[in-house]
């Protein structure tokens, strides 16, 4: 029997934040030791002891792959490091986006590559890397045929969530039609009358389709569904109808309060509760926190948002508990894995993080993923993460 003792940590359960120490047995945590530290142990000299960090919703695997616009890496590649920056982070479960669309001849991991091609690369490295590695699905709500796509999707086991994310212009984050019409002219390099009947069509086209209820029928309560960027209450109830129980980064007030009224969760991304607002002008997550609408924090787009943002929220008198729930225990249950994974409790598996707060940020010394000692740094404070000990402590 493989035993650990992780001692003198201030450990962040569901509910209330104690000092003591943890034994893992198996991949599992076997006791939880209210103010009692053992000297056979690690001594975490009094950081935080947390829950691994689940991310449902990260950009970051297309930083990887093309850094550059022109220019592009192996998903062998991309994925290695980009778990090596995860963990580092104190995140044990990764949801990467990627498009389902009518659009597939892009590269991998790009708004118009085939995110069918990802995910079956994913499932190939399944149990390959550090932390959990998953796919997010942004589905196109307007393509036809979704029958055999849908069909795949069900037979992959890299795929976390999926999402409706319906990108018609003029609607939604773009709500902006002129500016949208105006990108493309420039990018295009043709003039702004083309561009403008080319995106007519394109609207005119996408607005024949609707494909939700074939999603709903092949996918619910199979894999968690969800919305993306539902900006009028409209939206949330479409998305509510189609079997979402998620409404992902709502773009206003009006939307959250839907959400939350028909009893979905709220996820809203950790930099703009950072930064203090969202970088395109969207609803801010400090508002919608609030009032009490955010159930889940995820990287969008930046991997240490998430510690920071919940630490930033410690800061200002936020229940640790509470905040740390909304990158841990919140995310769990919408994927349907709190029974396994989560928060600190006896026989959940044993994906723990380490933590020292510092001015703005936490530093992670140790993360372990079903007990696996998989991240550590500041090798020279800590002694050996993993020991075989007898049933037996030395208590200190």
């Amino acid at each position: 029997m493989t035993r650990q003792v992780l001692s003198n940590a201030k450990i962040v359960l569901p509910a209330k934040t104690i000092e003591g120490s943890v034994v893992i047995e198996n991949g599992r945590i076997a006791e939880i030791l209210p103010g009692r530290n053992f000297t056979s142990s690690l001594d975490l000299n009094g950081r935080l002891l947390i829950p691994g960090i689940i991310d449902i919703h990260t950009d970051y695997i297309e930083k990887e792959l093309s850094p550059r616009p022109e220019s592009r890496f192996p998903v062998e590649l991309a994925l290695h490091y980009m778990d090596l920056r995860a963990i580092s982070c104190g995140i044990t479960t990764v949801l990467s986006a990627a498009r389902i669309s009518g659009e597939r001849g892009g590269g991998l991991g790009s708004w118009t590559g085939d995110g069918l091609e990802l995910a079956r690369l994913y499932d190939s490295f399944f149990d390959r890397t550090k932390a959990r590695h998953l796919i997010h699905i942004r589905w196109d709500t307007s393509f036809e045929p979704a029958e055999p796509a849908l069909q795949e999707l069900q037979k992959l086991r890299s795929i976390g969530n999926l999402v409706y994310n319906d990108n018609i212009p003029g609607e939604r984050q773009f709500r902006d039609l002129e500016g949208v019409v105006r990108r493309q002219a420039e990018r295009r390099g043709i003039s702004l009358e083309q561009s403008k009947k080319l995106m007519d069509e394109r609207i005119a086209k996408a607005r024949l389709v609707n494909n939700r209820s074939k999603v709903k029928a092949a996918l619910a309560g199979k894999i968690p569904l969800g919305s993306h960027d539902d900006t009028t209450v409209e939206h949330v109830i479409e998305a509510h109808e189609s079997g979402a129980t998620l409404s992902e980064m709502p773009c206003s007030i009006e939307a959250a309060r839907k959400a939350k009224e028909l009893g979905m969760m709220v996820c809203m991304g950790a930099p703009n509760y950072y930064r203090g607002g969202s970088h395109c002008g969207n609803l801010s997550c400090v508002e919608a926190l609030a009032e009490g609408l955010v159930d889940i924090l995820c990287s969008d787009y930046h991997f240490p948002s998430l510690l920071a943002a919940v630490l930033k929220m410690m800061e200002s008198g936020t229940n640790p508990a509470e905040a740390i729930n909304l990158v841990s225990r919140n995310p769990a249950r919408y994927l349907g894995l709190d029974s396994e994974t989560g928060s600190i409790e006896i026989g959940k598996r044993a994906d723990l993080a380490v933590v020292e707060p510092r001015a703005g940020f936490g530093a992670v010394s140790h993360v372990f993923v079903e007990g696996r000692l998989r991240f550590q740094a500041d090798e020279e404070r800590f002694g050996a993460a993993q020991t075989n000990m007898s049933p037996q402590y030395a208590e200190a």
